[in-house]
């Protein structure tokens, strides 16, 4: 049970379960509202976060991956891959239950990890799944809502480069190896410094529209979270003296961080 777990990729799993749960608490959702919508999500993830290491587990064992169950042999994989399809079909009454049309929004959102997972991981259009399916999850939450409300402008916009960044900074620390398995996703062609480049401008990028973008700025939470990610640059240029990779990857952990704490803060004004 605990290697099924950990192949579901456990980390980005509850970060974004939690993330959902906290806006739906910001924007009104309800206990009830809430629980329908982590546990929706949280049914989302799973199936990703399993079918993920189901599909890769030939080329994660080639790569011999400590971290990865299905690589050194902890589950079976028919286990990993009943636990995905399983997960899969519980989303769907899941998210239908918070609203006919917020439900196919986050099925939509699903399904971009599932075409990540299967064939655009591979591809030059990587970032793309991860830019949908983050700015959907806004709509997911306010669409639950009495008068069904699409989300102010900027939610989705945050959300699709908090994606974008988030999908480069999980990629960076497996370049050398993705490549050696024929993975060629969009940091892959890019190369390892500019893939570095481009998580902290996304991360950055979504931090000034969640920052500025929203009428009701914040606040002191915005005021700090940005300078808090001013902090966070200005450490991983000290730190990059003695490990650019090790320094690049840390700032932009910190900063989507950062930038999930201010999307929460600024929830109120989603809708």
């Amino acid at each position: 049970m605990l290697a099924l777990m950990k192949a579901c990729h456990p980390g980005p799993t509850l970060v974004v379960t939690a993330a959902g749960c906290a806006l739906a608490i910001v924007v009104g959702r309800g206990v009830v509202g809430t629980l329908i919508v982590g546990a929706a999500v949280l049914a989302g993830q799973l199936s990703i976060g399993w079918s993920n290491d189901w599909i890769d587990r030939v080329r994660d064992h080639a790569s011999r991956r400590a971290d990865k169950p299905l690589a050194d042999g902890s589950v079976a994989p028919r286990a990993v891959a009943l636990a995905a399809f399983a997960a899969l079909a519980l989303c769907v009454p899941l998210s239908l239950a918070a609203g006919v049309l917020a439900g196919v929004v986050h099925l939509v959102a699903v399904a971009c990890g599932w075409a990540y997972n299967l064939r655009l991981k591979r591809s030059g259009l990587s970032p793309l799944p991860f830019a949908v399916a983050f700015g959907l999850l806004p709509a997911f939450v306010t669409l639950g809502l009495p008068d069904r409300p699409w989300p102010a402008w900027w939610a989705p916009v945050a959300g699709a480069l908090l994606g974008m960044g988030a999908h480069f900074t999980n990629v960076i620390p497996d370049l050398d190896d993705d490549l050696g398995q024929g993975v060629r996703g969009l940091p892959h062609r890019l190369g390892p410094a500019a893939a570095r480049v481009g998580a902290a401008t996304l991360l950055v990028a979504a931090s000034v529209v969640i920052a500025l973008a929203p009428e009701d700025r914040g606040g002191a939470i915005t005021v700090a979270g940005l300078v808090a990610v001013g902090l966070a640059l200005a450490g991983g240029l000290i730190a990059a003296r003695r490990s650019v990779r090790q320094a690049a990857l840390g700032v932009t952990v910190a900063v989507a961080l950062i930038d999930m704490v201010m999307f929460v803060a600024q929830g109120g004004s989603l809708v």
